[in-house]
């Protein structure tokens, strides 16, 4: 078997594969892809680049842009394999080689507890567009919805708020939960109906809704296969969250001593230890698995590198999807080489919201991945972040990297 690969590093990081091609006919080609969603096509876009004899592939969400970290392709099958690793994600296709053709396969994941996967029917054609997968139409058949809305899930007890921008029928934009935001958001807003999707190797979100005489929408959400919910939403220049920082409380009866959990290699470590002796300490509860930690996972590196030299330690406490102590380490490890995470990360337990709760006994409730936790230099509390509103919101992103800074500063006094 002629067997073209990537070698995948423990280590994680993006790679390509060498591809046996033409390089005068080596290009770079934007396809429409889509998942077979409960709901209909989920549609992303899926970038393919053959240049110098090699392989690469990225995923594209709007204007976000995903580098595909894994890629094989198997001449004799004709099988093109992207994978997810640091999310137990891949996509396995038929494909002829040639990046200006079509793809057809499907896209596998693995779900919480373990030994449950998700799969879902997956195909890709080449566009004639470098840049979008969804084409401006007759301004005279586009809706604008363009602005801040306020959101409310029936499946959700807290408010949310959708920010939508609109133009020429292309519609673009996320929605903010008092749990994260649903990143980068992109599709059509045609003849009254909007549509969203986003694809980014752990996430397979579709959103749609109608829009009536009044302005106001109604419509439904799926994620992957195993979750849908229906919505409805008015405009509302001022919608907004709770305080991210009066949802999550401390439990006073309990001490760091108390908190004890393995680092990769089994060995146990008490939140106390004396390396945190006198030191502000940052925890962040998270999920490998997770992207809205991944954004988050990517601003408190900066935070790290900025504060340690001023006495600031940090410790992630990952919640994984299974409880095998070999997988859940390998997982950690890929995080830790995406991010170039330079503090301890410990494996706190499953990342079921209860039984997360019973292993993290500190908090009254785990709502969310991530929550950050601030600590001053006496072990106190200085404040409880639940959610992180990451880069495809904007000014909230901007906003939320504020409050760290100002929160860091007085946690450091």
């Amino acid at each position: 078997m002629n067997l073209v690969v990537a070698t995948i590093l423990a280590i994680g990081l993006s790679m390509s594969c060498c591809f046996s091609c033409d390089a005068q006919t080596s290009q770079t080609t934007l396809h429409r892809a889509k998942l077979e969603s409960p709901g209909g096509d989920l549609v992303f876009g899926l970038r393919l680049d053959t240049s110098g004899g090699l392989l690469t592939a990225s995923i594209v969400n709007g204007s976000e842009e995903i580098g595909v970290p894994e890629t094989a392709y198997d001449t004799d099958k004709r099988e093109l394999t992207l994978g997810f690793s640091h999310y137990d994600s891949s996509i396995i296709a038929i494909w002829d080689g040639r990046s200006g053709s079509s793809l057809e396969g499907v896209w596998k994941k693995r779900t919480a507890g373990g030994n449950r996967w998700i799969e879902m029917k997956f195909s890709a054609e080449p566009t004639a567009s470098t840049s979008s997968v969804h084409p401006q139409t007759d301004p005279k058949s586009s809706s604008d919805v363009s602005g801040r809305w306020a959101v409310d899930f029936d499946g959700d007890d807290d408010p949310s708020v959708g920010v939508f921008e609109t133009a020429g029928g292309v519609a673009a934009g996320t929605f903010l939960t008092t749990t994260g935001d649903y990143r980068y958001l992109a599709g059509t807003c045609v003849d009254g109906k909007l549509t969203l999707s986003c694809f980014d190797g752990a996430h397979a979100f579709l959103f749609r809704a109608k829009i009536d005489d009044a302005g106001k929408m109604a419509g439904d959400f799926w994620s992957s296969t195993n979750w849908h919910d229906t919505w409805t939403a008015v405009r509302d220049d001022n919608a907004a969250l709770p305080d991210p920082l009066g949802l999550t409380t401390w439990n006073e009866t309990v001490r760091l001593s108390d908190l004890k959990f393995p680092d990769v290699d089994g060995v146990m470590h008490s939140l106390d230890e004396e390396q945190f002796a006198g030191r502000a300490i940052v925890l962040q509860l998270f999920g490998t698995w997770c992207p809205n930690c991944d954004d988050a996972g990517s601003f408190l590196a900066e935070l790290h590198k900025q504060y340690s030299p001023q006495g600031l330690s940090v410790v992630g406490l990952a919640f994984e999807l299974t409880d095998d102590a070999e997988r859940n380490a390998r997982q950690v490890q890929r995080y830790v080489a995406r991010h170039r995470t330079k503090y301890p990360v410990l494996i706190a337990g499953l990342s079921d919201k209860a039984k997360a709760t019973e292993s993290f006994r500190a908090l009254d409730r785990i709502r969310s991945y991530p929550t950050t936790v601030f600590l001053n230099g006496r072990g106190e509390v200085q404040a409880i972040y639940t959610g992180f509103s990451g880069p495809a919101t904007g000014e909230e992103h901007e906003r939320l990297k504020q409050k760290f800074h100002q929160i860091m500063r007085e946690t450091m006094k």
